[in-house]
């Protein structure tokens, strides 16, 4: 390639409002990139909890047990574990009062939906940057390169022999532009697709979890208030054979 149309100087003789926009795009891939790794790690541990949560979960352990070992710091709480957390602890407050069965599914359910769209939005963190980044990237750079052919092509009408070696640096570095527009805007359409279709396979997962824990808490409260009714009729009965014994005995 020849010196004049080596890339950097190109870079280095664009105009001043080309430059700013390839130092804008090149922000833009290095910010993309930055939150692909982030999300790429926050998602790999979230699989990871959720899955050794669900062991744990349906290891056949008591559900007061597995409250009380999940209790501690918030921040250390995350995913299922945070989901069942909320969900149990609104099961117990509610029981604690006596509330109809009805009124504790209600509740339980509307903390758990609360606690999974909680989850999902720290799990999604950073998406809304890269659609962003996919989107614009590609226009921002296609208006770079449309200043720098207007400012080609007025550099061409200024000068008294027109050639190709005169026209071709502006060119250049207008399409540069264009260039590190697509760089940086299809890896992060390309990682928004994969994280995106990530996020919605752990939160149908979760949302599975939550039907699941729902009815497992309604079966107990359903098995609960038989037994209560059936420590009543011992008692009616016991009490009922005191009197028998009582009247016989006169």
């Amino acid at each position: 390639m020849p010196e004049s149309l080596n890339i950097i100087d190109l870079i280095t003789q664009a105009s001043l409002l080309v430059q700013i926009v390839m130092a804008l795009l090149l922000l833009a891939s290095l910010l993309s990139w930055v939150i692909i790794f982030r999300m790429s790690a926050r998602l790999g541990t979230a699989r990871n909890f959720d899955q050794q949560f669900e062991t744990w979960f349906w290891s056949g352990e008591d559900l007061a047990k597995l409250y009380q070992g999940v209790q501690g710091s918030p921040t250390e709480r995350q995913g299922l574990e945070q989901i069942f957390y909320v969900g149990f602890s609104e099961y117990l407050r509610m029981h604690k009062k006596r509330q109809p069965k009805d009124d504790i599914i209600d509740g339980v359910e509307r903390k758990l939906r609360v606690g999974l769209g909680r989850q999902q939005q720290l799990l999604e963190s950073g998406l809304t940057t890269l659609a962003s980044i996919g989107s614009v990237a590609p226009y921002v750079g296609l208006f770079g390169t449309v200043w720098g052919i207007m400012n080609a092509f007025l550099g061409l009408s200024q000068s008294e022999q027109a050639t190709l070696a005169t026209v071709a640096p502006g060119i250049a570095e207008a399409l540069i532009a264009t260039a590190m527009g697509l760089f940086a805007a299809i890896p992060a359409v390309l990682a928004y697709n994969h994280f995106t279709a990530k996020a919605s396979r752990l939160y149908d997962s979760r949302a599975l979890f939550c039907d699941e824990m729902t009815g497992m808490l309604q079966r107990e409260t359903s098995i609960e208030i038989p037994q209560a009714g059936t420590q009543v009729s011992q008692t009616n009965q016991s009490v009922q054979n005191s009197q028998s014994t009582q009247v016989n005995g006169l």
